[in-house]
């Protein structure tokens, strides 16, 4: 009997077969087909190339080898990464399936972090991630301190690191945060770097948390945390600047705040205008004898007026409330002299006549003429107590009134 040809397109009838039962196919006995010396060879049928049913269908991807890989990557469970890795090889041995790639890659992975789980485990760095995750839930992480929060910490601020257990401010506390600077991202600078940078910043915020300087006491002290090696690597970017004891070991208490959320109006209005003329002070020059640098210190006689002249405009523009309405007009016909001397002094032509006026001016911006007004409007009556340095800077600036 016959056998029918295969179903499907036939292939087109080639003169040169050997004809049969089956076009292309050689009969029994016959010699194999010619080779043709450019490639062609006699005989072979197109579809010879696929099999006589078509293309063959592309094998399955084996899955346990795509949840080997998934596993590898995430590395978060990597036994189970590598147990799917070699069932995914064997099975794919067994029934021919894609996927061996992705069945190595993920079973090398899990291996990977197997290993450096194990690592971990063993040098304990584990179980102090674990750790500062604890704490940063409990809440009582450094890194969870923000403006105007007080603390305690375990051995005072010399030994705080890592531990701060909020408490509230009108109690003892060892610490009172009053900045939080944010520095860019990119390699952890070193703690050099770290130190100059909480050294400008903090200083220069801790005017805007204590806008009046007298209610400062001397025993505080500025301190700041910075950011570790280790902590940057977790995306700690942040120097926390605090105020503290002079002794580490001692405690504050109350709140040292003293900004537009703690102070009303009138101390605002106060406080603004004497820092205008503090401004002035601060950039005293560097000589200290006028006989070193008379340029200078008539450049500065002269800021020194215009910082009292705008003093005075703005005492004079506040409406105060009656009983510190008197206390501010003396303190203002005070300052108006003041400015007369500064402005004579900063066109004097001679180190002796420059000094003449100085000396008068300096007198009348003595923190204690300001005194009465402050009284009547609440602030801090009691002038800063200025240790030997501090006492130096304040002979060239550094007031504050």
């Amino acid at each position: 009997m016959s056998i029918p040809p295969p179903s499907g397109p036939q292939p087109p009838h080639d003169p040169r077969d050997f004809g049969g039962p089956y076009p292309g196919l050689p009969p029994q006995g016959a010699h194999p087909p010619q080779q043709f010396p450019y490639g062609g060879q006699q005989g072979l049928a197109p579809y010879g190339l696929y099999g006589p049913y078509g293309p063959r269908p592309p094998a399955a991807v084996n899955g346990v080898a795509v949840a080997a890989l998934v596993f590898g990557v995430l590395c978060f469970l990597p036994a189970v990464g590598l147990v799917l890795g070699l069932v995914a090889l064997w099975q794919i041995r067994r029934r021919g399936e894609r996927g061996r790639g992705m069945a190595i890659a993920g079973a090398a992975l899990s291996s990977l972090g197997l290993a450096l789980w194990t690592v971990s485990l063993a040098t304990g760095f584990a179980a102090d991630v674990w750790e500062a995750v604890e704490d940063g839930a409990r809440g009582n992480s450094v890194l969870t301190l923000r403006k105007g929060d007080c603390f305690d910490s375990p051995g005072g601020l010399e030994g705080w690191a890592a531990d701060a257990d909020p408490v509230p401010c009108a109690g003892e506390h060892d610490g009172e945060v009053f900045a939080v600077v944010t520095v860019p991202d990119g390699a952890f600078p070193g703690e050099d770097d770290l130190s100059a940078t909480a050294d400008d910043r903090c200083y220069d915020l801790r005017d805007a948390y204590v806008m009046d300087g007298w209610a400062l006491p001397a025993e505080v002290d500025v301190y700041y945390l910075l950011p570790s090696r280790e902590s940057w690597r977790f995306g700690d970017r942040e120097i926390t600047c605090v105020f503290g004891n002079r002794d580490a070991q001692q405690t504050l208490t109350g709140s040292l705040r003293r900004d537009e959320t703690t102070l009303d109006a009138h101390q605002l209005a106060y406080l603004e205008a004497a820092d205008v003329l503090n401004d002035a002070l601060d950039r005293a020059p560097e000589a200290e004898y006028v006989e070193d640098d008379l340029p200078g210190h008539k450049e500065w006689a002269a800021e020194m007026a215009a910082a009292l002249a705008e003093q005075t405009r703005l005492l004079r523009e506040h409406r105060w409330p009656a009983d510190a309405q008197r206390p501010v007009r003396e303190l203002t016909a005070d300052l108006d002299e003041a400015e007369e001397e500064w402005a004579k002094a900063a066109a004097s032509g001679d180190v002796d006549t420059y000094y003449e006026h100085y000396d008068r001016g300096w007198d009348l911006v003595d923190p204690d003429g300001s005194v009465t007004a402050r009284k009547a409007l609440g602030l801090a009556t009691a002038p800063p107590v200025y240790d030997e340095e501090a006492e130096r800077d304040t002979d060239s600036g550094g007031m504050q009134v």
